[in-house]
């Protein structure tokens, strides 16, 4: 089954202030672009795990990046290497979401060492993505580099997220 990616980030913003000799602004835009088209060479992608996930809560998961989640057909994906990962946390909740940093067998090749975790608080979102030419991507290790923890930072209420994982079966 083939698989087309489009990835876009456009940020601008406007500061203006006023001066005693007239007004000052700054705009500042950045857009970002990435197409995948299907396969495994740099440039392309052939994986992808997609879903909305509720965690208890104080509880985690370790999401198998190397054989037990499934792709929107059913079918069981194995990731070698990431190439775009997008994690939104549901505006309602009261927790934060927390990813990265499981106790063992951490997929961390996105992080600077395998205890780092990134925060995401209620109704925001974390992306990553390679560039067009990058072939080497963030590498998944099947048995010793795979689990991506997600967790609920908190008691008292449950976290619900969105995620999309897109990636090379080699």
């Amino acid at each position: 089954m083939a698989l087309a990616t489009s990835i876009t980030v456009n940020l601008g913003a406007k500061q203006s202030a006023t001066l005693d000799l007239g007004a000052s602004v700054a705009n500042i835009t950045k857009n970002f672009a990435l197409t995948l088209t299907s396969g495994t060479a740099a440039g392309q992608a052939d994986k992808i795990f997609a879903d909305t996930r509720t965690l208890a809560a104080s509880t985690n998961e370790d999401l198998d990046l190397a054989g037990t989640l499934t792709d929107p057909s059913g079918a069981t994906v194995v990731f070698a290497k990431v190439k775009a990962i997008l994690i939104c946390a549901a505006s309602g909740n009261t927790n934060n979401v927390v990813v990265g940093g499981a106790a063992s067998n951490a997929f961390s090749s996105m992080f600077g060492d395998a205890t780092d975790k990134v925060v995401i608080r209620p109704g925001g979102h974390v992306s990553l993505s390679v560039g067009s030419g990058d072939l080497n991507a963030y590498a998944v290790t099947a048995g010793t580099g795979d689990l991506l923890r997600v967790a609920n930072s908190g008691a008292g209420t449950s976290v619900t997220y969105d995620i999309i994982v897109i990636g090379t079966s080699a």
